[in-house]
């Protein structure tokens, strides 16, 4: 891909890696919100619907897990490397990114509420030198490549165990150390304190008044993992896999739950956590759409529902009485637009069963929010005991698409896409990712299509040139190209005045369909060009 001066978007169908990410070809006709189309090739009159499907990859600033891969890198180290990211996944056929913009009470982008993240510069509250703003170069860079970018936060972690810096006078454990309690090696702001919850809601509506995210998404991190006692030692999420100490530090929160008690609350305390938790969850979800209505908002719990109502067979850590996080309460109110379970077992292991989970999932979402499992893909041939085998997440990816409503899955996370672990990258694009695919629309949040573009076609030296005046609302084009007898579909950003489709092996484009797609994912009617 190439863009230049004019706004011209060039598709290549020269290499192979470029014609798997602009060129892949579809054989069948999805459902409009059900899952891609993953076939090589579709011949016919007429070209399909357009083939939907939801692909992320998550991109970890804490702990420089994928992005910047140390800190202290220069801002233009910094930007090569999002780059790189960014061209990796576009070339995969991903189209969104979800970057971790807090991790911990701070921030990676220019704030008056949070200092500046320790893992861009490896000191909390300075930021980039050269100065810049890194939120909105990903953000830019996502968009001229047709890709979403939602915006990760962290709700209530104030420190992670490897931070290394001293916190910044402007950091809420110092400027309100009354909202932070000490969690073994952690900080975490008390989900009881209003003025703590309250801050978390201010830094997510500053970046969606700010920034021109396509969604909010936040982790499973509510009330902290639990750490064994009395030691108060021990690694975070070591309840990953279903155990779980005898004996766990409690979370100090005595304080705010006498005043609860004293005002005449009426709650157990389990249940008065979880209140405190699904307030805020309610009220991002409200806020965010008044902000901006098309904004989504997605939450990424652990991957086992509460004890009470688990499918036979289904055992391990519980969020519902741990983490004080009621998922299945938010599914059922429709306080998420988005759903992303971390389903991080494999197929075969019968206590965590990866199917069994994503079934239970799918009961438990009345309202038809999206459902896009989280897949541990770093597991994949990562050396450890319990990795992955070399198929298992192409399996859970053919799993889910047998289900027509999961519409799409994220990736955790984007680095091991990017190390190429035995050619998994490759081997996942050539064999689940062909074609391009649009992101599941969301009608809920408004159904209005824009109108139908008016293409032109031109030959040039380079290829068939398709211009396309701009067209209110748009945000993408959905482009069916007919080379020979053979429809080719690939996604364009609205932003370019024009699509150059290169020749493939001399074989010339001389059609296509094309259709204007808003930030909904409602596509217009269709408009038709050929020379």
């Amino acid at each position: 891909m190439a863009f230049n001066a004019k706004k011209r978007l060039v598709l290549s169908a020269g290499a192979a890696a470029v014609m798997a990410a602009f060129l892949g070809a579809c054989s069948t006709t999805p459902a409009p919100s059900g899952p891609a189309d993953t076939q090589p090739h579709y011949t016919g009159d007429q070209p399909p619907a357009a083939p939907r499907e939801f692909r992320a990859a998550w991109v970890s600033v804490v702990t420089n897990i994928d992005w910047p891969s140390k800190p202290g890198l220069s801002t233009a180290r910094q930007q090569e490397e999002a780059i790189a990211i960014l061209d990796r996944a576009k070339a995969m056929n991903l189209n969104a990114i979800v970057l971790q913009v807090r991790t911990s009470a701070d921030a990676i982008y220019p704030s008056k509420i949070e200092p500046w993240s320790e893992y861009l510069t490896g000191q909390q509250g300075q930021a980039p030198s050269p100065a810049y703003d890194p939120l909105q170069f990903w953000i830019t860079q996502a968009h001229a490549r047709g890709m979403e970018l939602h915006a990760w936060f962290n709700p209530y972690r104030a420190r992670h165990q490897s931070a290394k810096s001293s916190a910044s006078r402007d950091h809420i454990s110092v400027a309100k150390p009354q909202l932070v309690r000490q969690y073994g090696q952690y900080l975490w702001m008390d989900p009881a304190e209003d003025a703590a919850s309250q801050q978390t809601l201010d830094v997510i509506l500053d970046v969606v008044r700010r920034y021109d995210v396509d969604g909010v998404h936040i982790d499973d991190y509510f009330y902290p993992y639990p750490i064994p006692a009395p030691t108060a030692s021990g690694g975070e999420r070591a309840a990953l896999d279903g155990a779980t100490a005898q004996a766990e530090l409690d979370f100090p929160d005595q304080g705010p739950w006498q005043r609860y008690v004293q005002g005449g609350g009426k709650l157990d305390r389990a249940s008065w956590r979880r209140q405190n938790v699904d307030r805020l969850i309610e009220a991002i979800y409200t806020k965010v759409h008044r902000e901006k209505s098309w904004v989504r908002f997605g939450v990424s719990p652990f991957g086992i529902g509460r004890p009470d109502r688990r499918p036979p067979g289904i055992s391990g850590f519980s969020q519902y009485d741990k983490l004080y996080a009621d998922a299945e309460l938010w599914l059922e109110k429709g306080w998420l637009d988005y759903f992303v379970p971390q389903l991080y077992w494999p197929i075969a292991m019968q206590t965590q069963s990866f199917p069994v989970l994503m079934d239970y999932w799918r009961t438990q979402n009345p309202k038809g929010r999206h459902l896009w499992p989280g897949l541990f893909t770093s597991r994949t041939e990562d050396g450890s005991p319990k990795a992955f085998g070399p198929n298992e997440i192409e399996q859970q990816i053919d799993l889910m698409r047998q289900r027509p409503d999961v519409n799409g899955h994220v990736h955790f996370s984007m680095v091991s896409l990017m190390q190429e672990r035995k050619g998994f990258g490759a081997r996942l694009a050539a064999t689940k990712y062909p074609s391009a695919a649009l992101v599941p629309a969301t009608p809920w949040l408004g159904s209005d299509a824009p109108a139908a573009p008016a293409p032109s076609l031109k030959r040039g030296s380079g290829g068939l040139t398709v211009s396309v005046p701009p067209v209110k609302n748009a945000v993408q084009y959905a482009v069916w190209a007919r080379y020979g007898q053979e429809w080719r579909f690939t996604v364009a950003p609205a932003a370019r005045s024009e699509i150059i489709l290169a020749d493939d092996a001399g074989v010339p484009a001389r059609e296509v369909v094309i259709t204007a797609v808003d930030r909904l994912g409602n596509e217009s009617p269709r408009a038709s060009a050929k020379l």
